[in-house]
């Protein structure tokens, strides 16, 4: 599920709020890094299982309909399409879904189903609903993209959501679009003949784990000489005019040209100026760009970028 680009975010974020808490402790800071990249898989489940918990609520209140004293013709016989989907009924069924569910203890919508009620109304009141409610077909492939759009168009964007998942847990809201991506990958991915639907492992191979912890580790311990490496390179520049968040995609960029032989100078340089434009000032990334530029090919004239293969220069 994770790309790397996330996990030097997780790092970064690790970082800032160590040095905005005055921390040094390398233990502690590991364990916020890796309990927050853990904790994308919860995010992962609450928003997965929300269409679960849609369906089933929505069950629970067409049974309540239809044992009503005075129940109408269209409550005693009611459109069952929406708890009848394909996709529903396999994402309720999906052992990997609850094993996982299980092993995380992720209960959150059993606490707060008025977010569930929330996202049921809006469905009801799109178009989107009154269109597929009557359409009067009945395939996987309208099942299929009718909760591809319900996830994209509604749940997926929803602000109230948004706000639940800020007051739960904050780093969750950068974490957000990595996971919806994800699931609506997997949506679309499902056909009438593979309904199965896996919980995809957090990191893609042991080696994106290791990366996050050595980027943390280096990058932590070596700040005061990855400091000098950019702060020697801006003379205009006071060190304390320089963004907090800057600095440190500074040393992480730098730790990375110079420790992690095996990524190249252009992959790292791109990287954190993506990084710098969404999480820094409006300038940083055109400031940072340069600062790199000028490092790499000092270093590379210096013969100090121990880089091993062909391209990573």
């Amino acid at each position: 599920m994770l790309n790397r680009r996330h996990i030097r975010i997780k790092v970064m974020q690790t970082l800032y709020s160590m040095q905005q808490n005055d921390s040094d402790r390398l233990e502690g800071g590991e364990k916020f890094l890796f309990n927050s990249i853990e904790n994308i898989q919860d995010l992962y489940l609450l928003m997965l299982t929300s269409l679960i918990e849609i369906q089933r609520k929505e069950e629970d209140f067409l049974a309540l309909s239809q044992k009503k004293h005075l129940a109408t013709s269209q409550e005693r016989n009611p459109n069952r399409k929406l708890v009848d989907n394909q996709v529903l009924k396999a994402l309720a069924e999906s052992i990997s879904v609850s094993n996982a569910i299980d092993e995380r203890a992720v209960n959150h919508w059993h606490v707060n189903d008025n977010y569930i009620q929330i996202l049921i109304n809006e469905i009801k009141q799109s178009e989107l609903y009154e269109e597929y409610m009557n359409s009067g077909l009945f395939t996987f492939k309208e099942d299929r993209d009718f909760i591809w759009r319900v996830f994209t168009e509604i749940i997926a964007p929803n602000e109230k959501l948004y706000d639940f998942f800020e007051d739960t847990k904050l780093t969750w809201l950068d974490d957000l679009p990595l996971v919806n991506t994800m699931i609506q990958k997997q949506l679309k991915q499902l056909t009438e003949d593979d309904l199965q639907i896996l919980v995809p492992r957090l990191y893609k191979d042991f080696d994106d784990k290791d990366f996050a912890r050595q980027l943390y580790r280096k990058t932590l311990l070596n700040a005061g000489e990855l400091n000098k490496e950019f702060v020697d390179k801006t003379p205009n520049w006071d060190s304390d005019r320089i963004a907090e968040i800057d600095t440190i995609i500074l040393r992480m960029a730098i730790c990375e040209m110079l420790k992690f032989s095996s990524i190249p100078v252009k992959v790292t340089i791109n990287e954190y100026l993506e990084i710098a434009k969404e999480y820094s000032t409006p300038k940083s990334s055109i400031f940072i760009n340069g600062i790199l530029d000028n490092i790499s090919k000092a270093y590379q004239a210096d013969n100090k970028l121990n880089k091993i293969g062909k391209g990573l220069l």
